[in-house]
């Protein structure tokens, strides 16, 4: 009886000491946990989306997503060679350029009007507790923490492992001046020796002035968040960000739904869209949006340009490597939507309507 107690104990003690490390972040308590309860958003002790969001497809189980990642075989879920890069050095830009710059999946460096800007930086080669798994597909790490300079404003979209990264932000934490989130997801921050001062945790719809000329409206996405057992603690935001001569709006993660269409009508048109094209799937396609969806969403977003990010970089669905750039391209370009490519690390000229990149995924099995 007592060996049949140690056999189950043993493995619970082990996964309960892992889940206390740093990385998996902190809970809200406090005052911060005052602000999110009397969130609109807030309901039943978690966040909820506007829309109905199972995490699940209807018909599908959880055992059923489980043994499809795991036994059944992937077409090209890798590409079978290095990943072609750019790589721009970021600490010798001119201040005047005003320019995008992709790290592979949902990370990526602004620098406009003389600001510089990140967006959900992972930079340590993997977007898993475990650094063993999930990791990144080779040539597409070509950014260190070395490599990012002095950073005005860091966007973090949500707590997903793949969008924050301990390593990276904890690499990152003297570099960063200013932090905006959604609510709760501060908790992870401050745990990790960031000052409260420097952060700033928003609700939906709610505005700030960052600096002048520069502000940004956090908005609603369709997604989930949680780094451990427990879910939806932290809000999933999309952010508006106004500067002196661009409107940027940088989705985060999202499913498809009405909020694209209400985001253009209140805020658009937008110069630049960044959204989320990948690690999609059927059986979670309330969370995840497919690349047709991906262009529908930047036509209700009403932007002059699209850029397609969350893919490139880790394996998280099923799909093949590149399937979301050849969808979301054909998708682009029968609905005559200026969908821009360009290579981890190259240069998009923000003030340059004109620019065009190569199908660089083309041929890379």
């Amino acid at each position: 009886m007592i060996l049949s107690l140690l056999i189950i104990a043993l493995p619970v003690a082990m996964v309960y000491f892992f889940m206390k490390q740093s990385k998996f972040g902190s809970l809200p308590a406090g005052e911060r946990l005052e602000l999110v309860r009397v969130s609109p958003q807030y309901k039943n002790g978690a966040f909820q989306n506007q829309s109905h969001t199972p995490s699940l497809t209807e018909g599908t189980s959880y055992w059923g997503v489980l043994k499809e990642f795991l036994f059944f075989k992937k077409e090209r879920p890798k590409p079978s060679q290095p990943l072609p890069s750019v790589k721009t050095n970021l600490l010798d830009l001119k201040k005047e350029e005003n320019v995008w710059i992709w790290m592979g999946h949902s990370s990526y460096f602004i620098q406009v009007d003389g600001k510089t800007i990140l967006v959900d930086p992972v930079l340590s080669g993997a977007a898993s507790p475990l650094s063993f798994t999930t990791k990144s597909f080779p040539g597409s790490d070509i950014y260190t923490t070395d490599d990012i300079p002095p950073i005005d404003f860091l966007f973090i979209s949500h707590d997903h492992w793949d969008h924050l990264d301990y390593d990276t932000i904890k690499k990152l934490q003297p570099k960063i001046k200013t932090i905006i989130t959604g609510l709760g997801t501060g908790a992870h921050l401050e745990r990790w020796g960031l000052k409260k001062d420097m952060i700033i945790e928003k609700d939906w719809h709610e505005s700030v002035t960052l600096a002048d000329g520069f502000a940004v409206t956090v908005m609603p996405a369709r997604h989930f968040s949680g780094r451990g057992f427990k879910r939806n603690t932290a809000l999933w935001v999309s952010f508006v960000l106004q500067t002196p001569a661009h409107k940027i709006y940088i989705g985060g993660d999202s499913g498809y739904d009405a909020h694209f269409n209400a985001i253009g009508s209140q805020h658009g048109p937008f110069d630049l869209a960044i959204l989320e094209c990948g690690q999609y799937d059927k059986s979670w396609k309330y969370i995840h949006m497919m690349p047709e969806e991906v262009v529908q969403a930047a036509a209700e977003l009403n932007t002059k340009k699209l850029v397609a990010v969350h893919w490139g970089k880790f394996a998280l669905g099923n799909h093949p490597w590149d399937e979301p750039a050849v969808r979301v391209h054909k998708a682009a370009k029968q609905k005559n939507m200026n969908l821009l490519t360009p290579m981890i690390g190259e240069k998009l000229n923000l003030d340059d309507d004109n620019q065009q990149f190569l199908p660089w995924w083309v041929g890379i099995d």
